[in-house]
């Protein structure tokens, strides 16, 4: 665990530690234009970078629509997972629901990723659906997990 990590809204300054982890964390990463779009376009947008001593050590966000929440992605530095990172950027999304009054947060995860499952179980996730050949890199189905604030 690490002590001093900070948990703040995504800028655009960001982007290159954010395309460095995007780059080690997926087989299909998010271009840099993508990013740039999220946080000066699309008005759904919600993001945040965890910081450590001046690094972006992790990043995730999601799409606030109508009473729904839908989590785009999560993702931290390979040398700093398990060190409470992916935690404090969730519980940041989690509060921007509770604040917007967002009913439900949806996202989906690899079946194989039993890692994200466990932290996402942890705070209240279920699985309640599965996509079939979602991700198109090797067909692997995704779970879809669902927490519901009632």
């Amino acid at each position: 665990m690490i002590d001093n990590i900070e948990v703040r809204e995504m800028k655009q300054e960001h982007l290159d530690g954010i395309m460095v982890i995007e780059n080690l964390s997926f087989r299909i990463p998010w271009s840099r234009n993508s990013f740039l779009e999220e946080l000066t376009t699309n008005e759904l947008a919600v993001y945040f970078v965890a910081v450590s001593g001046g690094q972006v050590i992790g990043y995730g966000g999601m799409w606030k629509i109508f009473d729904e929440g839908h989590i785009t992605n999560i993702a931290v530095h390979p040398e700093f997972r398990r060190c409470g990172a992916a935690s404090r950027i969730l519980d940041e999304i989690i509060n921007v629901c509770n604040e917007n009054k967002v009913g439900g947060l949806t996202l989906e995860v690899r079946k194989s990723n039993y890692a994200a499952q466990k932290l996402y179980e942890k705070y209240g996730f279920k699985a309640e659906g599965l996509r079939k050949r979602y991700y198109s890199d090797n067909g692997e189905d995704a779970l879809i997990m669902w927490r519901h604030n009632n």
